[in-house]
């Protein structure tokens, strides 16, 4: 069994709680107009690869880094797109008592196994309903929402993550419709809006893709700031 990686951090600080090992697989069945990770798109695009084992080899070797309060989180890209060779790293991170954490947007279900020897799962939430989803990710809402009712079904623990563009969601009217997506989901460990940046703009010109956001601004981090003070408030959290 043969899994794609697209790179490999290993002092990771924002994937997760403490330091984290950060393993970015290949392959997203999303296309977010705010991606700034393109080269993972393509499944079959240029990729390190690792056996489930050769990779859990590699992890251990830097376990004295993260071993007190981090860990190792699987990202992307999508990285329940491998379900296989996820599920077999899992596994073994766990005979080795590793915290585990997947970074996700749940648009791939029938993973209960995968949540299973999962410690942590960081949700990506890109859109509230399914125009709005339609219209960032092009895909369909359905799949996170089951993604959700099964981690609530299995009572993960979850940061919630949303990304917030400029003249696309950075209105107190979308905090509002995230308020009411967000409420009901049980066990939130933690929540954090994100400011949409600009950083990887130039490898869509490098992989001749066409970018979305072309003349958008990066997001202003105090105003951020203030909507996710206000989704904070408005969950209680």
């Amino acid at each position: 069994m043969i899994g794609k990686i697209n790179s490999i951090e290993t002092m990771g600080l924002v994937d997760g709680p403490g330091v984290r090992f950060v393993v970015f697989m290949q392959g997203c069945p999303l296309r977010c107009i705010f991606c700034h990770n393109p080269e993972t798109w393509d499944i079959s695009g240029k990729a390190l690869t690792y056996t489930p084992k050769q990779l859990v080899d590699k992890i251990l070797r830097y376990k004295p880094y993260f071993s007190n309060n981090g860990g190792v989180t699987f990202s992307g890209g999508e990285p329940l797109m491998q379900k296989e060779f996820l599920l077999e790293c899992l596994k073994l991170l766990k005979k080795e008592n590793i915290h585990t954490c997947i970074d996700t947007a749940g648009s791939i279900v029938n993973c209960e196994e995968i949540l299973k020897y999962t410690n942590l799962v960081l949700l990506d939430i890109k859109g509230t309903n399914k125009d709005n989803y339609k219209y960032i990710t092009k895909f369909d809402i359905k799949n996170v929402n089951e993604f959700i009712k099964l981690c609530d079904k299995m009572n993960k623990k979850l940061w919630i993550r949303a990304v917030i563009v400029p003249g696309i969601n950075d209105t107190d009217e979308y905090i509002n419709e995230l308020i009411y997506y967000i409420k009901p989901i049980k066990n939130i460990d933690k929540i954090e809006l994100l400011p949409y940046h600009t950083l990887g703009v130039h490898k869509y010109k490098e992989l001749g893709i066409k970018y979305s956001l072309e003349n958008v601004p990066d997001m202003d981090k105090d105003k951020c700031k203030k909507l996710e003070d206000k989704l904070k408030k408005g969950l209680n959290i």
